[in-house]
């Protein structure tokens, strides 16, 4: 198959920079790339815009999503059908890292046992995504 990687790519209004330091801090994600606005051509943007990211890449547990924030003056919804799901080997890393993105958020389903073996939460970070937490800690009766 041609496809070499399947990357969520999150586009924010103006708060990329806040939700890139979150998925530092919460998911120790580590930024690959990351430009602004301001690094486009001449004329691209309005000043007050030149900061806004444009475009970035960070690194989550060997996985790679995207981050940006849309071309000015156009908005994009701040709610959607796109879940992010991350699995874990660790309960207990994942508890931790699924409170430190809750942190400013909603908990829509906190982490629990779930009947096909494993440990299951769901959440809404600060910024209006969706993210998705497992993991398999026992197998069921088949």
């Amino acid at each position: 198959m041609a496809i070499k990687h399947l990357n969520p790519y999150i586009v924010f209004n103006g708060v990329a920079e806040k939700a890139i330091a979150l998925y530092e801090k919460a998911l120790c994600a580590k930024v690959q790339t990351l430009m602004r606005w301001g690094q486009g051509p001449e004329g691209c943007v309005a000043p007050e815009h030149k900061n806004l990211v444009m475009h970035s890449v960070l690194l989550i547990g060997g996985n790679a999503i995207m981050v940006a924030d849309t071309p000015p003056g156009r908005p994009v919804p701040t709610d959607g059908n796109v879940r992010i799901a991350l699995d874990f080997s660790d309960p207990s890393e994942m508890t931790k890292l699924f409170d430190a993105l809750a942190e400013g958020g909603t908990v829509n389903l906190p982490i629990q046992d779930m009947f096909w073996g494993s440990k299951f939460g769901m959440l809404t970070d600060a910024f209006g995504v969706h993210w998705l937490f497992n993991c398999e800690v026992g197998k069921t009766g088949g």
